[in-house]
């Protein structure tokens, strides 16, 4: 369906039939299920958080911990090196470190300001960060969601 040129077809590759070297020794079944797991527990942590959205330190720590959850759970399927490579690669290289320093913030925000409106403010930013993290493994997503956003919000007086 598409075309992918250079060092994009020896990117593709069935990560989780490859060996692992190193620390990490699990099988196929047992990475999927780390996988499955720690994805679970993330998003367990993220509804928790919202049951107690009252409370901002406890929704940031709950909400924070259940998103870097969900994120590193990838880690068991193509391997911890490999996603940091893949964090790092120019085209997510910005929305890795606009995500992290969002989580920094909601932090910040919820444990050393107490502030719900700034803890609120930098979740939001940080799941958008997420969103636009997400989009850049998937060909050609950033640019459809980027003309469509500038299709609604475009107004020409």
């Amino acid at each position: 369906m598409w075309k992918f040129t250079g060092d994009a077809d020896e990117e593709q590759q069935d990560y989780l039939l490859q060996e692992t070297e190193g620390l990490c020794s699990l099988s196929p079944t047992q990475r999927l299920y780390a996988f499955a797991a720690c994805l679970l527990a993330g998003l367990v942590c993220m509804f928790l958080s919202l049951i107690v959205f009252v409370k901002p330190i406890k929704f940031a720590l709950l909400f924070t911990f259940g998103n870097m959850l969900a994120v590193g759970s990838t880690a068991f399927i193509i391997g911890a090196e490999q996603q940091l490579r893949m964090m790092l690669d120019p085209v997510r290289l910005y929305a890795t470190v606009i995500y992290f320093g969002c989580v920094i913030v909601a932090l910040v925000c919820a444990l050393l300001i107490h502030s719900k409106i700034l803890t609120v403010i930098a979740i939001i930013c940080e799941i958008c960060a997420l969103i636009w993290y997400s989009l850049s493994y998937i060909p050609f997503a950033r640019r459809m969601v980027s003309e469509v956003t500038i299709r609604l919000f475009d107004t020409e007086i």
